[in-house]
């Protein structure tokens, strides 16, 4: 899955990891696959990203059906 277009596209403030020119490099995606290009030096490299990382455990976890386990504390008793 590709994360760019297939137009290529200039990423403000990016500098090359090669020549270290800023605001020379561009991103686009071709072949099913993402890219980063300078057009200063020619460094091409393909860009890839971390899978979705799973959610963390909490306290309270939903359940498919929308109920979670939470439970009601009571620190103080009521007053009358």
């Amino acid at each position: 899955m590709t994360t760019y277009s297939e137009t290529p596209r200039f990423l403000a403030g990016a500098i090359c990891p090669r020549c270290e020119a800023l605001d020379r490099i561009r991103v686009y995606a071709a072949h099913g696959k993402d890219y980063r290009e300078c057009v200063a030096c020619g460094f091409k490299d393909e860009l890839h990203f971390p899978g979705q990382a799973r959610e963390l455990e909490t306290r309270v976890q939903r359940r498919d059906d929308g109920t979670s386990d939470e439970q009601v504390v009571q620190i103080l008793p009521r007053q009358p």
